[in-house]
């Protein structure tokens, strides 16, 4: 059996294609990154006629070989998925194509998409890597840096504004000033980093918060090896801005306490939220409901899934 993750290269996609992917190889699986050339893109993944064309010769002389399963995430993967899969590849499509299900073998979406189906399958969350396997590996090849001290480590993760989770960098500061004073006081450490999606001109205002404080801020390729893994990896405790399924789930299939930044929030990512604060797994910042530290790990549960479904007569 082979398996080929495919996905536009954004990161998000990139992680969830692949985390899928090498769950059912078990191991690493290869991934290929479309470019999909109009007009095809326009319409992706509803079927122009001849669609092949629109990935290039590299993808259709990966259809004379194909592979066994193909793991698709993103509406440009979706229409290369729903191609192989005509061509006798199972095909796996994660998150809404859009379109009618019956393209794909399996659908998988979070639970508060609307989206189902008798091949749609749903998970709390997003698909990550993250486990105690991937977490030992960090720690084997990042070790906790000194800058960290040797107490309690708290971890930030700071994303970027979205229509759901209209977020202020005045707000963002303020937490960001408070965390690094309450974490100082217990003899703790404050790591934050940032991402791709937090806008640039959040940068000073954040240096400015941590300014004089003993918490540790990474914002860029300039501040040296990005730590948002060895974060995960090592910390006690991690807080997350309200606005990233995938940074909130990977953060929830950590064994440590997860918290948001209670930042009003609107749509599909408050059912997600709501379904965390239910389970016990995360809870807003300053609120008094209870924790587990029980892993959120959906990854292994919906690549069995998938696998049991696949071994089934189309």
């Amino acid at each position: 059996m082979t398996v080929l993750a495919i996905s536009d290269g954004r990161a998000g996609n990139l992680r969830q294609a692949r985390a899928l992917a090498d769950a059912l190889a078990g191991g690493e699986a290869p991934h290929l990154r479309i470019e999909t050339m109009a007009p095809w893109r326009w319409l992706a993944p509803r079927r122009l006629p001849a669609a092949v064309r629109g990935f290039g010769d590299g993808f259709r002389s990966g259809m004379r070989d194909p592979p066994t399963i193909v793991v698709g995430c993103g509406r440009q993967a979706a229409l290369a998925t729903r191609l192989l899969r005509e061509h006798g590849v199972h095909a796996v499509q994660i998150l809404d194509p859009r379109i009618d299900p019956r393209h794909w073998d399996c659908v998988v979406v979070p639970e508060h998409d609307r989206l189902r189906g008798d091949n749609v399958l749903t998970l709390l969350g997003s698909l990550n890597p993250v486990d105690d396997r991937w977490l030992a590996d960090v720690r084997a090849h990042h070790p906790r840096p000194q800058a960290w001290g040797d107490g309690g480590l708290t971890a930030l993760l700071i994303g970027g504004p979205t229509s759901a989770v209209p977020m202020a960098i005045d707000a963002i500061a303020a937490f960001v000033r408070a965390l690094a004073d309450e974490t100082a006081a217990v003899g703790n450490h404050l790591a934050i980093t940032t991402s791709g999606r937090t806008p640039r001109s959040w940068l000073p205002a954040l240096h400015d918060a941590v300014a004089g404080t003993s918490a540790t801020l990474w914002t860029g390729e300039h501040d040296g090896l990005n730590p948002y893994a060895a974060m995960l990896a090592h910390a006690q405790r991690i807080v997350c801005t309200p606005d990233s399924v995938n940074m909130l789930s990977e953060a929830c299939a950590t064994a440590v306490a997860v918290e948001w930044l209670p930042i009003p929030v609107h749509g599909r990512i408050a059912a997600f939220l709501a379904s965390l604060q239910a389970r016990g797994r995360a809870r807003p910042l300053g609120a008094t409901s209870a924790t587990n530290r029980i892993p959120l790990r959906e990854t292994a549960r919906i690549a069995a899934e998938v696998s049991r479904r696949l071994r089934e007569p189309r």
